[in-house]
């Protein structure tokens, strides 16, 4: 769960940094290709271990888990902080919680109900916050990151009830199967190859980030997170963004964006919200 945390809370500041070259579109289907050509070369025997009757299930996964969240989070720091992306992804294990309540039938307690309004409202004073420390910025763009966070809960849920006896490379591989092609096709048509694109100042280290973010941000990462919910509890793998957005600020401080107390204040209730939702029954509340 540490080296999760920091490879996904170094993963906003790579995705920023892709930016600079790239358009959303072109660094969502960028990373796709990539990620999915890299995790083809090291596991496509991996497909094996997955039924029949499964793969309905590792497609969702790939398009819901991986191809819309990576377009989403794009397209919400060309507005927004990467460091405030990074905060905002701490409500994933909230929307994990009420995922597995209506979609799965999991049940949740007092504290737990508590902690998504809480956590909740962390987010929504962190926007509020958010528009006048940066009146430049568009804060409805986190938006986008909100609605990657519910993506993230229903893959988690899916994972842990529906593909527990698939290998965690297998659920990877076979996500990608899925949505490279469709990013493949995008690619192209985003002008990811034009000449203004490719002679562009940035396009080599752009690129660069990219890569590093696929390789290690997308494919290594990915796979542990799928080994991380099959050995434990959906919520409890979510919780990984209890650290996230300490990395995730450290290196935003670094490039130079802007943190004030009243965003940090906001970013504490939202973890709060986080802490409530995980916190374990009492044995009354259990019975």
């Amino acid at each position: 769960m540490i080296v999760l945390s920091f490879i996904w809370g170094t993963s906003y500041i790579l995705i920023k940094k892709g930016l600079e070259g790239f358009t959303p579109i072109q660094l969502g289907a960028a990373r796709i290709v990539i990620a999915g050509l890299f995790l083809f070369g090291i596991g496509f025997k991996s497909l094996r271990s997955i039924s029949k009757a499964a793969w309905k299930w590792v497609a969702l996964s790939g398009f819901i888990g991986s191809f819309f969240p990576m377009f989403l989070f794009a397209y919400a720091e060309t507005e927004i902080d990467s460091s405030i992306a990074a905060i905002l992804n701490s409500l994933v294990p909230l929307f994990t919680l009420f995922v597995g309540l209506f979609a799965f039938g999991i049940s949740f307690t007092r504290n737990q109900l508590l902690g998504v309004f809480v956590g909740l409202l962390g987010a929504g004073v962190l926007i509020f916050f958010g528009k006048d420390i940066n009146p430049n910025q568009n804060y409805w763009y986190s938006g986008f990151v909100i609605v990657a966070t519910i993506c993230y809960a229903c893959n988690a849920n899916i994972i842990k009830s529906k593909l527990q006896h698939v290998t965690p490379m297998g659920i990877a591989v076979g996500n990608f199967a899925f949505i490279f092609v469709p990013a493949l096709v995008v690619l192209p048509f985003s002008g990811f190859f034009n000449v203004e694109v490719t002679s562009g100042k940035y396009f080599w280290s752009s690129l660069g980030y990219i890569v590093i973010l696929c390789v290690i941000g997308t494919c290594i990462a990915k796979v542990m997170f799928n080994r991380l919910v099959q050995i434990s509890s959906a919520v409890f793998s979510v919780s990984v963004t209890y650290l996230i957005p300490i990395v995730g600020i450290f290196w935003g401080t670094l490039d130079g964006e802007r943190f004030t107390v009243k965003q940090l204040l906001a970013s504490l209730l939202i973890l709060l919200g986080v802490y409530l939702v995980n916190k374990k029954r009492r044995p009354e509340e259990a019975s």
